[in-house]
């Protein structure tokens, strides 16, 4: 058999091959068979030192003819074996667009930060400005600085996270106000302020009870403020939080901070104040939900700010709490477990 007729068998054997072949890899190893360093067509040519001058350009014109027959159909054959994948994987990894799709729950503010931002939107409508202090505070401005001296008797109330002998995890967050106060131009206008923010209690955790709270106090200091004034305040608060038909009263108490000082109660959300076998209140009519007063002349003193010239009162109140009576929720802990059960109960307004 001539060279020539060697090479035709060659390319007629490679494209019979390519035909049957199913995989890629076997596409390859054809390739290498017939066009490789040491394929088919390279041992035909090394028969070309037996040809004559005449005969060589002929054999290695169609040596290059068949290389390039062969490589045509091997780049053919490896486009339709791809398509031919490529169809399969998307037959058998077809979506079925019609099922309906995979919800995701969206979530949402958390009800005590509901309740504070609601608070904060309250007090921001009436003029105040909103302070952040400092969670971890100082001895001195948490307690001595809101009329509280060392071995006062009110301290003992507050069992208190100390990080060292002058540093402590602050109890309330009235450690703010007096830094605010001493810095306050009263030119300028009155301060009117309230403080949120987290505070902790070594309280034993129960229904009722964390070591952490939140707590957001308020402070107003100007001339000519009277009790009156403060108790316009509250009322305002009460119906906000509890609703327009909410009626607040005043019971004489005791805090350091302020004199007098008062313990604020609302009307019973539940009976509304009948007071009749109400769980809630203990057939009082009443809730307790904050304690205020006016600002003990004292703690102006200790800020630079002159009592007989200026007067104000101050108040504190619980969002925890808050959230507890506006929701009747008997457990403050259920708040702090993250149950996404209970807590998407509480869809945000608008």
């Amino acid at each position: 058999m001539t060279l020539k007729e060697q090479l035709q068998a060659i390319q007629q054997k490679a494209i019979e091959r390519l035909e049957q072949a199913k995989e890629t890899q076997a596409v390859e190893d054809i390739r290498i068979k017939y066009l490789g360093k040491k394929g088919d067509v390279t041992q035909v040519l090394k028969g070309m030192k037996d040809l004559s001058p005449k005969e060589r350009p002929i054999v290695g014109k169609l040596a290059n003819d068949v290389r390039d027959t062969i490589q045509a159909k091997i780049s053919e054959r490896k486009a339709v074996l791809h398509q031919e994948a490529l169809n399969k994987q998307l037959e058998e990894e077809t979506i079925d667009v019609t099922l309906p799709g995979t919800t995701h729950s969206v979530a949402q503010t958390h009800i005590i930060l509901q309740v504070i931002e609601e608070i904060e939107d309250l007090f921001l409508g009436m003029g105040y400005k909103i302070v952040e202090g400092n969670e971890v505070e100082t001895e001195h401005y948490n307690f001595e600085r809101i009329n509280v001296p060392k071995h006062h008797p009110a301290r003992d109330m507050q069992d208190t996270f100390y990080i060292d002998e002058s540093y402590l995890l602050r109890t309330q967050t009235s450690g703010t106000q007096p830094r605010t106060l001493e810095q306050h131009n009263f030119e300028e206008g009155p301060l009117k302020m309230i403080s949120p923010g987290k505070v902790y209690r070594r309280d034993t955790d129960d229904a009722t009870h964390s070591h952490q709270f939140h707590q957001i106090e308020g402070l107003v200091i100007d001339k000519d403020i009277a009790m009156t004034d403060l108790k316009g305040t509250l009322e305002e608060v009460a119906k906000a939080m509890f609703g327009d038909k909410h009626d607040i009263r005043l019971r004489p108490s005791y805090f350091p901070f302020t004199e007098p000082s008062v313990e604020v109660d609302v009307t019973c959300f539940k009976c509304q104040g009948s007071d009749e076998h109400c769980s809630v209140c203990k057939n009082t009519g009443w809730i307790e939900i904050l304690g205020a007063g006016m600002v003990h002349p004292h703690v102006l003193e200790m800020s630079g700010v002159d009592p007989t010239v200026y007067g104000g009162f101050a108040f504190g109140l619980g969002p925890d709490r808050i959230a507890m009576l506006k929701h009747e929720i008997d457990d403050i802990r259920h708040f702090y477990t993250n149950d996404q059960r209970f807590l998407s109960q509480f869809k945000m307004k608008g």
